[in-house]
């Protein structure tokens, strides 16, 4: 299966020869060695993280320029996950998402993506000056939340955007669901242009048959992967692959190097190059057990009265093709209560933090750092909160349907460094937006920078708040203003 030995480690090993050599560091950081670390953290964190807590030399190689131990690990990564070229990255998948999207694209070129993408592809955006076109996912009014995109939206705004240069997918959503990727991955190669994808939630898709298929083996150009958030590696480490006739990876790699830190973290790459060890070896097994004990908790869930976790009952619907079972999103909204506070309640009476709460869910992400321990322990809460709650409270209503996307005026990157001045919301009308706007369910942006801000618009936020929905993304937290480009 593999071309190269994945049991091996060759950054990690590089590391902890320096350490066996016990080498008197005259090097930064200033700690040496956690000899200088404050006692009370150093006590609580235990002495071997500082040990390889190191600076660029010969022995450990430079992620700017890898020629040793940093280089040979990306190559175990891209033999791991079948790319031709895959990088380390220490800013995160935000970090590797935006070094993406200006691998791609240049200033004013058209770059086509969803109207539910995470900031960081907006971040992108501006950073490249590339102009989004969007396209609008598939919503669930029973679930409020987003889908994929549908492969026949993805034509259809093929068709009417030409000269774009690129598409950019998510794959799959926060959520677990997945849209047909591999019908897009064809229907963009058509058109001669790469796929991008936002693949923070999937470094795990290719090692399990029971998941949604990876980008990769979709046949996506270049996709970003949150290595961190389901898979070992420690917070703020992701992956970039590359596998394209469209993308250089020598591109690739400068990209990064004006992004990242030029004095990057080698406890989280080594704990990349230990995460593609366990994954490599030991991921089908690992995932069989973690979708296991998924499926037992969404099904103890399910008996559960006032609580709803879906499966696969909500695929074959527009945007929902396949699902990634290891991902449990719990309705609440039978219960009278918003997922907002079941997140409290869970978190203060049961300190129980889930990954992220929306008006009508909570979701917490399965993997292989779980237990069945821990899923009881979260059953048991959600039983207790139901004696609380059930049939004392009317049901929540379902969320309003979302304005037209607006007229765009102006392209982001001149909306985000144009003067602005902030003004009231109902008196903004026909101005151009200087931030973004977003309700919740299903967290799709109502507003961006350079759009019109519309009488609809402004009645639907008055919709929401009367509706006690929840509203957000301007400066101002009451939203009762908003920031406008002023000439």
């Amino acid at each position: 299966m593999y071309k190269l030995n994945q049991a091996e480690t060759p950054l990690f090993d590089a590391l902890k020869e320096y350490v066996n050599r016990d080498t008197l560091p005259f090097h930064v950081p200033g700690h040496k060695k956690g000899v200088g670390i404050d006692k009370e953290f150093k006590d609580f964190i235990g002495e071997n993280p500082f040990k390889i807590d190191v600076t660029v030399f010969k022995l450990v190689d430079s992620l700017h320029h890898p020629t040793g131990p940093i280089k040979k690990a990306q190559e175990l990564v891209a033999d791991a996950y079948n790319s031709h070229s895959s990088f380390f990255s220490i800013h995160g998948t935000s970090g590797a998402i935006q070094a993406m999207i200006l691998s791609v694209v240049n200033d004013g070129d058209k770059i086509i993506i969803p109207r539910n993408v995470h900031k960081s592809v907006t971040s992108g955006i501006i950073l490249s000056g590339a102009i989004p076109i969007f396209m609008e996912p598939e919503i669930d009014k029973k679930l409020g939340i987003a889908h994929g995109v549908t492969p026949e939206t993805v034509e259809k705004t093929l068709k009417e955007n030409k000269d774009a240069k690129a598409v950019l997918i998510i794959n799959p959503t926060y959520y677990g669901v997945a849209t047909d990727i591999k019908k897009i991955a064809d229907i963009v190669h058509s058109y001669d242009i790469p796929l991008i994808v936002d693949e923070a939630h999937g470094p795990h898709l290719a090692f399990s048959e029971k998941l949604p298929m990876s980008a990769l083996e979709a046949g996506a150009d270049i996709c970003a992967q949150s290595t961190h958030k389901i898979i070992g590696s420690l917070t703020q480490g992701s992956l970039l692959h590359v596998k394209s006739k469209y993308v250089n990876p020598t591109r690739v790699q400068q990209i990064l190097n004006l992004m990242q830190t030029t004095s990057p973290s080698y406890i989280l790459m080594a704990s990349l190059d230990c995460a593609r060890r366990q994954i490599a070896l030991e991921g089908r097994s690992l995932l069989e057990k973690a979708i296991e004990l998924c499926k037992y908790t969404r099904d103890e869930i399910n008996k559960i009265p006032g609580f709803y976790c879906f499966g696969e009952e909500v695929l074959g619907k527009p945007g929902s093709y396949s699902f990634d079972s290891t991902k449990l999103t719990i309705s609440s909204r039978e219960l009278g209560i918003t997922g907002f506070e079941l997140d409290m309640i869970l978190a203060d009476k049961y300190h129980i933090q889930m990954e992220l709460s929306d008006f009508y869910n909570v979701l917490a992400v399965g993997s292989f750092g779980d237990t069945k321990e821990g899923m009881d322990r979260l059953l048991s809460a959600l039983k207790e909160i139901s004696n609380d709650y059930y049939g004392k409270r009317e049901p929540i209503q379902d969320f309003l349907d979302i304005p037209t996307i607006p007229r765009k005026i102006l392209n982001p990157r001149e909306a985000f460094y144009s003067n602005k001045t902030s003004i009231s919301l109902k008196d903004s009308i026909g101005k151009i937006s200087g931030e973004f706007l977003l309700a919740y369910p299903p967290g799709i942006p109502v507003l961006c920078p350079g759009e019109e801000i519309t009488q609809e618009i402004v009645d639907y936020v008055h919709d929401l708040k009367r509706a006690n929905l929840y509203v957000q993304g301007t400066e101002d937290l009451t939203v009762e203003n908003i920031k406008i480009v002023t000439k």
